[in-house]
């Protein structure tokens, strides 16, 4: 199948390459010519500019967009909405705002074309693990488009089979899911980062903790000297709490006990701020996910380990890279 990809950055050109190596027909475009001569090199054809890569592919075409969200993606799709011809599909494939996705594909409706927003989870680590997709739209449109999205996955081998399942869609045990109408995707993606959120800062207090059991203000003879490489290797295998996360963090602590190469100032990306702010609209109390957020804010000011641990989780899923030590 043939797929159009605006942007070549750590997702979308990975996202390319996957479906390259599945047999599929990709035309990019992305601003650096380096990015879209490395993805030539590897079997796309490069396009020098947006209306180039739709006069490249066939009608009806496939169009997805992976850039940041906000200005970038809006100009990307206003582009493709006087380029593309009626029956085409766009997609948004980043992080962006649910509320903006409805919009948007309002906006394409209006010119005759489809749109998708698929949440996309996986970082750069989806070339070979697979994609975790969330899409949002019109089911006919899912459905043309599945081939792609079932060579993004990471299929069924990649995690054991859930009881029960038999007649439902098969589609989630492979890793992609059609979460509902358009806004659907990028709402379900968000709220996955939310409670990614909180996780992560579940991981990060827990080790602080660990950290700190030697702690001065402890009696002398209640400190503890523990050895958190070893005891996140020996969670991995067997725990309740095993995970791609406590993965990232064993990985990481076994490089850098600790965790000094970290400053421990941790950004956030958009995504958990939203999803508390939908917990506000929704009436829906989120003292978990808030709490997450708001620790990501104080790591601004604070040097602690925990920040630390979770500046190391980010970088290892998605390779985020933080400001550097001052």
């Amino acid at each position: 199948m043939q797929l159009g990809m605006i942007g070549l950055g750590r997702m979308g050109g990975n996202i390319v390459r996957r479906l390259l190596r599945a047999g599929h027909d990709c035309v990019v475009f992305d601003l650096d010519p380096a990015a879209r001569e490395a993805l030539a090199a590897e079997g796309a054809q490069p396009t020098a500019d947006l209306p180039s890569l739709v006069a490249a592919l066939a009608p009806p075409r496939a169009v997805w967009v992976m850039l940041p969200a906000g200005a970038p993606t809006e100009a990307a799709l206003q582009d493709l909405a006087g380029l593309l011809a009626p029956g085409d599909i766009a997609i948004d494939g980043g992080n962006s705002f649910w509320k903006d996705s409805i919009r948007r594909a309002g906006m394409l409706r209006e010119r005759g074309l489809h749109f998708l927003d698929v949440g996309t989870s996986g970082g750069v680590w989806g070339l070979s693990r697979g994609y975790c997709l969330m899409i949002g739209g019109e089911a006919a449109v899912v459905q043309r488009l599945d081939p792609i999205f079932a060579a993004l996955a990471p299929g069924r081998e990649a995690a054991p089979p859930t009881p029960g399942r038999e007649g439902r869609d098969p589609r989630p045990e492979h890793g992609y899911v059609h979460a509902g109408p358009n806004g659907a995707g990028h709402f379900t993606k968000m709220i996955h980062n939310g409670i990614e959120y909180g996780m992560m800062q579940a991981f990060a207090e827990g080790l602080d903790i660990l950290a700190h059991a030697d702690s001065e203000a402890l009696p002398e003879e209640l400190r503890l000297s523990l050895n958190l490489p070893d005891i996140t290797e020996a969670w991995r295998r067997g725990s309740v709490i095993a995970s791609w996360l406590l993965d990232l963090t064993a990985q990481a602590l076994a490089q850098d006990p600790g965790l000094e190469s970290f400053s421990g100032h941790v950004s956030d990306s958009g995504e958990g701020r939203w999803t508390v702010q939908a917990a506000v609209e929704s009436a829906v109390p989120a003292p978990v996910l808030s709490a997450a957020l708001y620790a990501r804010f104080a790591s601004r000011d604070h040097d602690k380990f925990s920040a630390r641990v979770l500046s190391a989780m980010r970088k290892g899923f998605g390779g985020h890279l933080e400001p550097p030590k001052a």
